[in-house]
């Protein structure tokens, strides 16, 4: 999803259309589903046919149908994002809640999406059950989706696509003569090294950080064999049902190891900006910020959770003034979001703090690479 918004935060076209519906997760809350996206379409189209030639109102709506008239409702996650050209259109499942909304402009709207993103701890959780292996990508405290055999990414793995059985020669309970504790946890550490290594190849992708579940045998054997074990920020031994159990069951299961990382992150904040201030690579004042920001400069973007602040931004002087009225003409009513997207955007990274740690003085820091 980071890697798809980047690319259509670089796009410019006439129009962009952006469209936000809520959805839902569940049947039959999701039998509402269709009805709210046929709305906004409505919306969308009167917007499109009112600002637009007949041709590329005729052409834009044209695919947009294409991508959504046989939309399985069965996959939603929070939010269905549409962003449309004459050229391509995109739709992105979101396991964020956002405004119901059209907005035809010459950029998608990703603004907010993108600060979604950066604010949420992004992980894999890696279910590891005796027989049988699980992998869930989840945000926060939300599921965003389970690999099967019929997800797009594992189609062309070189390792086994997920889930993944135990097909082990030997398992405690099979007909076989030798049923040794040494052959048994031998061939679990087998098994297990075949998980990792197709955990390994998922993540070369993303490089999102791993919660591993399962009981405390197979959480030490996970740990003896896995290729990047500094990659894993936290282990669960107290989940039950670990391989009939729902997705989001094991999410749940899973929060206090991921609110004890998120802690970390701050404790480590605190930090690296008393070592970036010592080395004169931080920014404080939001014009140096955004300047660094958009110059590429941006290594590790610190902010206090909810901040936001309306300026008037020029890109080409590169230059930020703060304003009073977000309604006004020419202002941004967030450039604390333009700032995350730039970040972002070039290769840095953000990180949200609570008030406790980052307060009024000290709202937003910016630690810069050089």
């Amino acid at each position: 999803m980071k890697a798809t918004l980047k690319s259509l935060r670089e796009i410019t076209a006439k129009p962009a259309v952006s469209i936000f519906v809520k959805t839902h997760r569940k049947h039959p809350d999701n039998e509402q589903d269709p009805i709210a996206l046929k709305n906004q379409l409505k919306i969308a189209e009167e917007r499109i046919t009112d600002e637009y030639d007949k041709n590329t109102a005729a052409t834009i709506l044209e695919k947009i149908h294409a991508k959504t008239d046989d939309l399985n409702h069965n996959y939603n996650l929070d939010t269905l994002a549409i962003f449309a050209s004459t050229d391509d259109v995109q739709v992105i499942r979101f396991p964020f809640d956002a405004k119901e909304r059209v907005i035809v402009d010459e950029r998608f709207a990703t603004r907010d999406l993108i600060r979604d993103m950066a604010s949420a701890v992004h992980y894999y959780v890696v279910v590891l059950g005796r027989d049988h292996a699980r992998l869930i990508e989840a945000a926060n405290n939300r599921v965003v989706k389970e690999f099967d055999q019929n997800d797009e990414a594992q189609k062309n793995m070189e390792n086994i696509p997920f889930p993944i059985e135990n097909n082990s020669l030997y398992k405690t309970g099979d007909g076989g003569s030798d049923r040794s504790a040494n052959n048994e946890n031998s061939y679990l550490k087998e098994y297990f090294n075949r998980v990792d290594k197709s955990v390994q190849e998922l993540w070369g992708e993303h490089r999102m950080p791993l919660v591993i579940v399962g009981d405390n045998r197979n959480i030490s054997y996970y740990k003896e064999v896995c290729d990047r074990p500094e990659n894993i920020i936290g282990a669960v031994s107290n989940v039950t049902d670990l391989e009939e159990g729902s997705a989001q069951h094991i999410v749940d299961g899973v929060q206090e190891a991921v609110e004890e990382y998120r802690t970390t992150l701050h404790k480590e904040a605190l930090g690296e900006i008393d070592k970036a201030r010592g080395a004169d690579m931080l920014r404080t004042d939001l014009q140096e910020i955004y300047r660094s920001a958009f110059q590429g400069a941006g290594e590790t973007l610190y902010l206090r959770k909810g901040y936001m602040q309306p300026a008037k931004i020029d890109e080409k002087a590169q230059t930020l003034v703060l304003a009073d009225d977000p309604a006004a003409e020419g202002v941004t009513d967030d450039a604390v979001s333009d700032i995350i997207e730039h970040v972002i955007h070039n290769g840095g990274k953000v990180v949200f703090m609570p008030q406790d740690i980052m307060g009024d003085d000290l709202p937003i820091a910016l630690v810069t690479r050089y």
